[in-house]
């Protein structure tokens, strides 16, 4: 069984770590429990910024410091630093392409009970129609802390995605290498391929393994940067297995299954269909039980693999 841990958690703790050989500051909006940045608070409390709950003002701090040649790390829920923040983002730190790092925690349905308004499953579409704004969103611990050095060392604005929820680390601490902009193939496949991100990226594992049980090959990616996007790997599996699957927890709209579209469907024409959240809101409950009812499941995934395979030319 493999051990279990939120990314949020992993960000809190690379922060700390990072902070020992790096000089850059650290801002949360009344959140910095929950977001986990209090760890670092704990250890430098002195580089560690409490802006109360005034995402948006928190955001031009963060914009001033970076323009001051400071390396500023910001932090909230998806919710509000992607969605009450936006406009910040966008004209302070966006358009001037400051070098500020959003660490937004509690992102989509696996919030769970806190319900619908704090279900952030529209922030990479808001993120990634910024120009010049780097998205990544980490599959498990490992890469979690693998991400923030990587931004950290990055010039440049990155939109950094955690969760709430604890995940299987699937990822070997001791010999994994993260290189942003660039996929991870998992698993070799020839009939389909299934490119996931976040917390989908271990459902797209055991989706495969339950397709190969039914004598089907599928190929399994992660794209742990969804902006900039890898066009080779993506078109690479166009052309070698013919149809693709896309799985987040997130809006169908303006994720990663649009990126991987928008890409096939100007590089290589295949099927494509998305596994994610329809266009919906989300609602309170357990998040297994959530994952069910907005149909983020390996089982899900098979079914999506199978439709696309029968639509191959």
């Amino acid at each position: 069984m493999a051990e279990k841990i939120a990314t949020r958690q992993a960000y809190g703790e690379a922060l700390a770590e990072l902070g020992e050989k790096y000089n850059f500051v650290v801002l949360d909006a009344d959140l910095a429990a929950a977001t986990k940045t209090g760890i670092f608070k704990k250890k430098f409390p002195n580089r560690h910024f409490d802006c109360g709950i005034a995402e948006g003002n928190m955001m031009s701090v963060a914009a001033g410091l970076a323009a001051a040649g400071k390396i500023p790390f910001v932090s909230s829920f998806a919710m509000f630093a992607a969605g009450r923040a936006f406009e910040q983002i966008r004209n302070s730190i966006g358009y001037p392409q400051l070098n500020v790092k959003i660490g937004a925690t509690h992102a989509g349905i696996t919030v769970g009970e806190d319900g619908a308004t704090h279900q952030c499953n529209e922030d990479i579409a808001l993120m990634r129609a910024i120009p010049g704004m780097t998205v990544i969103n980490p599959a498990d611990a490992v890469e979690a802390r693998a991400a923030v050095e990587a931004a950290l060392h990055f010039d440049g604005p990155v939109y950094l995605r955690f969760g709430r929820y604890a995940v299987p680390v699937i990822n070997d601490k001791n010999t994994y290498k993260f290189e942003l902009g660039k996929g991870v193939q998992l698993r070799e496949g020839s009939d389909v391929t299934i490119i996931a991100t976040g917390i989908m990226v271990d459902m797209a594992n055991t989706a495969a393994e339950m397709l190969q049980a039914e004598g089907i090959s599928a190929r399994v990616i992660n794209i742990h940067t969804i902006k900039p996007l890898d066009r080779e790997i993506v078109l690479k599996a166009a052309k070698e297995t013919g149809a693709i699957v896309t799985a987040e927890e997130h809006s169908i709209i303006g994720g990663l299954g649009a990126a991987v579209a928008e890409t096939v469907c100007e590089g290589y024409p295949v099927p494509v269909l998305r596994v994610g959240v329809n266009d919906v809101f989300g609602r309170s409950g357990s998040v297994p039980a959530l994952l069910e009812a907005y149909g983020l499941t390996p089982a899900n995934i098979v079914e999506k693999a199978k439709q696309v395979i029968a639509l191959k030319k």
